[in-house]
Parts: structure tokens; sequence; C-alpha cells
């Protein structure tokens, strides 16, 4: 068991950028990009995770109360504010998992620079134009576990609004605004993001909630056809949160992909799928 405590810093950038990042865990540095739900809707997989490896969270700017300076409006600046977070903390053989909207940021992060990076998961990721594939209109109504057409699996109430506080709705409310400045009027994905993934040399895990109506299970298979080195694996009773929704699962796919990956490459040590 890891027994290294949780702890919290926040690292200053050019302009008026701070980024929060909670760390957990010793060992192999894992990047956890969070999806539109924030930092929380990923906090029970970190937490396991962290007994197998050193965690690091950011929570994205505008997110959960973090400020977010006016001219840092693009997933793009998102992406090269991680790549700077990575050089600062002077990490490397990092493996960058992102979820829904974190999974976009992540594919960014490596079509960028993948030289601090040795591995790339994906879960239930937006970003790429997949046509016959649209991603669900998430502002037309907010997504939660329990209501995005997903498994009812117990962990998935955590996110349900029923059980909600007002300031934890009004939380959610604002995640999404932020949400919106990022996406702007392109939504959840830009066209140019798909064949530009073949700029990704490394290990690639792609994995998908088999119910997922947000962000169906081909939208999925797309991505990783479209990354050199990819597997795709696809979660059983699981929609767009299948860090909620099968945790055990997820963390056991994850544990055997970062285990595998080596830097530089061992020849035959990732099978590809």
């Amino acid at each position: 068991m890891n027994n290294v405590p949780p702890t919290t810093r926040r690292e200053s950038f050019t302009d008026g950028l701070t980024v929060r990042v909670d760390e957990q865990g010793s060992g192999r540095p894992i990047l956890v990009l969070h999806g539109a739900g924030g930092p929380q809707s990923v906090s029970g997989f970190v937490e396991a995770l962290a007994e197998h490896a050193h965690v690091l969270v950011p929570t994205h700017p505008g997110f959960h109360g973090e400020p977010r300076p006016e001219w840092f409006t693009g997933i793009d600046d998102l992406a090269l504010a991680y790549l700077d977070l990575l050089e600062r903390l002077d990490l490397q053989d990092v493996i960058v998992i992102g979820f829904s909207f974190g999974g976009w940021i992540a594919a960014e992060l490596a079509v960028r620079n993948t030289t601090p990076l040795s591995g790339l998961i994906l879960v239930d990721a937006a970003g790429i134009q997949v046509d016959g594939h649209e991603i669900a209109d998430v502002f037309s109504r907010i997504p939660d576990a329990s209501s995005a057409r997903s498994n009812q699996q117990p962990m998935a109430s955590r996110n349900d609004p029923a059980t909600q506080s007002p300031q934890q709705a009004a939380a959610r409310a604002a995640n999404f605004q932020t949400l919106a400045v990022y996406v702007q009027k392109q939504g959840l994905r830009d066209p140019k993001l798909r064949r530009r993934l073949a700029r990704v040399g490394i290990p690639a895990l792609v994995v998908w909630g088999e119910n997922d109506r947000i962000v169906d299970p081909d939208y999925g298979r797309a991505y990783a056809q479209s990354l050199p080195h990819a597997r795709f694996e696809l979660i059983p009773e699981a929609g767009h949160f299948p860090q909620m929704e099968q945790p055990e699962r997820l963390l056991t796919i994850v544990k055997e992909f970062v285990d595998k990956v080596t830097v530089p490459p061992i020849a035959g040590s990732f099978e590809e799928r």
C-alpha cells in the first residue's frame, strides 16, 4: 500500500495563470485530467490509483472555483499549460489519463509533445469528429452518472442532482459555464484532431463504457484506429462514467497497461488490438 499522504500545490505561470495540482501516492507519475464534472468526478478512482503510483490531478482553470485568466480560453491553452506543468515539475515517463473532456485535452497534449510521456489513456473521450457519431448536447441538460443513460451502479448516485446540495448544484453549473468557454462554438470536437493523432508515437489505451450514450463506443473505436499504437477496451455495464460505474474493472485495465508500458518501448511489451 502507498502511504504517501495527499498534498496540494499551486504552480504559477506567465500572465496570471495559476494551476492547482492535487497529488497522491508515490512511484511512476500519472497525470489525470478530469472531465466536465470537475476533479471530484475522478476522486474515488484517483484514490485507488494512488495506491500504485504518483498521481497528479490538476484542476482545469475556471473549474471548481479556481481562477481562469481572461485570455485562457482554449483546449490548446490547457494542453500547453499541462506540458509546461510537467516541465516545471521535471517529470518524465508520465502516463496521462484523460476522462471525457479531459481526454480531449490529453489527446491534444500528446499530439503536441510526447517527450515527457510514455503512455496515453483515453476514457470515453471527446475531441475528434466522427461522421455519423455526434456527441450528445451536454449543454441542453447537465449530464450526470445516473441520468446520462449510463448504468445505474451504486457509485453513480454520487453525481445524482437529487442528492446534491444547492452549493454542489451551483458548482456543477459553474463548471459547465467554464466548459462552454473552452469549447466555444466548435462544440466538443476539433475537426483537425483526428488526422493529427498519427503524430502520437507512444502506446495508447482507449477505454469506453459499453452503454455510453454521450460519446458512443464507435466514437471510441475511431479514436483507437486513428492512434498508431492503440488498444481498445470496452467495459460492460458502464456508460460515460466507468470510473464510477465500474471502478475496479477500469483500475485493472489501467494498471495492466501501465505495467506493460516501458521507456523506451520494449519490442512486444504492448499488444495492439
